[in-house]
């Protein structure tokens, strides 16, 4: 498996990826393939934080981050995801890849915080935690217990308060 940052002929089999990663319904294009469209189109989608998996030669997986803003700051952190591996190579070791690669360069680049929606008993082993115990709050209240930080180098304790996505995330 390669690990890559995605290149502008990857864009159909990265929505691929997408599109079959969270298919809840048969004929029904799920939230997340648009939302990375949507992302590019507004221009936030993070060039050196977006990378697909190739295994023999074909796309099985993305992930990307966008821009963010925590509390008046919009320059420490940025949102993770949507993280997709095609259902055909899960649990082969491709989104785990992916999460480090994404953290990996994120960290390189001088982000203090990567912030995301997801399942903690994924995300936790590497290294996330819910976001409240940093005093960083969701867009939605609900989301709390699903809503995670994972503090990279440049993290400081004084990067708190409410996060808010790139505004492709408010139109899903």
């Amino acid at each position: 498996m390669l690990i890559r940052r995605e290149t502008p002929g990857d864009q159909a089999a990265i929505h691929s990826v997408h599109a079959e990663a969270f298919r809840r319904e048969p004929g029904v294009t799920p939230v997340e393939a648009p939302l990375v469209d949507d992302l590019r189109a507004d221009g936030d989608l993070i060039g050196a934080l977006s990378f697909v998996a190739v295994r023999d030669g074909e796309v099985v997986g993305h992930v990307c981050c966008s821009p963010a803003r925590l509390g008046d700051d919009t320059g420490v952190s940025v949102g993770l995801g949507p993280l997709g591996v095609r259902p055909a190579h899960h649990r082969g070791g491709v989104g785990s890849a992916l999460v480090h690669t994404v953290l990996g360069a994120a960290d390189a680049l001088g982000y203090g915080l990567v912030v995301l929606l997801g399942d903690p008993g994924y995300y936790s082993r590497f290294g996330f935690v819910l976001a409240a115990t940093l005093g960083v709050t969701p867009p939605e209240p609900g989301w709390a217990e699903h809503f995670q930080a994972r503090p990279l180098a440049a993290y400081r304790a004084t990067h708190q308060g409410a996060f808010t996505y790139a505004p492709a995330f408010s139109r899903i």
